[in-house]
């Protein structure tokens, strides 16, 4: 598997996160699906406090077998923050809480890397620093990044910080690329040059922070997946027709997509089926030309000024 480092925490990661927010419905076959991971070299595994509430954490930490031998293999991320359908909620006390829950249902001493599960409007940086420095003097997290937020919030929360933000995780598809299509749209008259993201993609690059693309195939807000769909003719013919002369899926395509931008982007799967992610990983292995990349974005319906 090809690496990137993830923002300015030295480590080398794997180019594909493994995303687990489905991972406790699999039962029994939630073991299959994470060895299948380890044996395809994605050994990133993405969690969060709220998946399954909480038994997403423990289904993954009994089907890997999780112990020191295994711990030091693997690189854990997870998120927390959200207070499911009540509030955000970024007080010290609530993330010191939280982690413990989260490294108790892990069976884990540490994360290596802690997300802020999107922002949290009352959140007071000087206090979500106090508690990113406790968990970092007593060893329960290594580095810590965000989720969904926009580069003031991240400017904000870093003036406080002793430590480097090192990814935020953005939804970016090839459908959902507001990031992308403002850029290129930039000083236009109309709707598609609007900035809903805050310049955020480069300010990411800017600052070497990793952005971590959540649902990478699915448009809307959890609408549904792109690939197949009678929403996306255009596009999907273009996927199976780079799919076909590269002798892959159009999965793989879709993901080396997002790939082959600049960011140096780190995917999160959403898939719990063992060949899907074979086929997510499979796009490490693949570099669109640029004039395949532009093909793609047109036809997903986006436009060119």
């Amino acid at each position: 598997m090809r690496t990137i480092e993830l923002g300015k925490s030295g480590l080398k990661v794997p180019t594909i996160a493994v995303g687990c927010m489905r991972i406790a419905g699999l039962g029994k076959d939630a073991e299959k699906f994470v060895k299948t991971a380890l044996e395809l070299g994605a050994n990133f595994f993405d969690h969060a406090d709220i998946y399954g509430g909480g038994e997403c954490e423990r289904v993954f930490a009994d089907a890997i077998g999780m112990n020191d031998n295994v711990r030091e293999k693997i690189f854990l991320q997870s998120k927390c923050g959200i207070v499911p359908g009540k509030m955000f909620n970024f007080s010290k006390e609530h993330i010191l809480s939280a982690v413990d829950g989260i490294l108790t249902r892990l069976k884990t001493d540490y994360l290596d890397v802690l997300l802020l599960h999107r922002p949290d409007a009352l959140a007071e940086p000087e206090e979500v620093a106090e508690a990113f420095d406790a968990l970092a003097e007593k060893g329960k997290v290594r580095h810590f990044g965000v989720s969904n937020q926009d580069p003031f919030l991240i400017q904000l929360l870093q003036k406080y910080l002793k430590r480097p933000i090192v990814a935020n995780q953005l939804q970016l598809s090839i459908t959902n690329a507001t990031v992308i299509t403002q850029t290129l749209n930039f000083n236009m008259t109309d709707d598609k040059a609007l900035d809903r993201d805050n310049g955020v993609l480069n300010f990411c690059r800017l600052n070497n922070i990793t952005i971590q693309p959540w649902s990478p195939l699915q448009y809307g807000f959890f609408d549904g997946v792109f690939l197949g769909s009678a929403e996306y003719p255009e596009l999907n013919a273009k996927l199976d027709g780079l799919a076909e002369k590269y002798q892959v899926s159009s999965t793989t395509i879709a993901i080396a997509w997002l790939l082959r931008h600049p960011a140096k982007l780190q995917p999160v799967t959403g898939t719990t089926n063992p060949g899907r992610l074979a086929d997510c990983v499979k796009a490490a292995e693949i570099t669109l030309t640029r004039e395949e990349w532009y093909q793609v974005y047109l036809a997903a319906g986006h436009r060119l000024p």
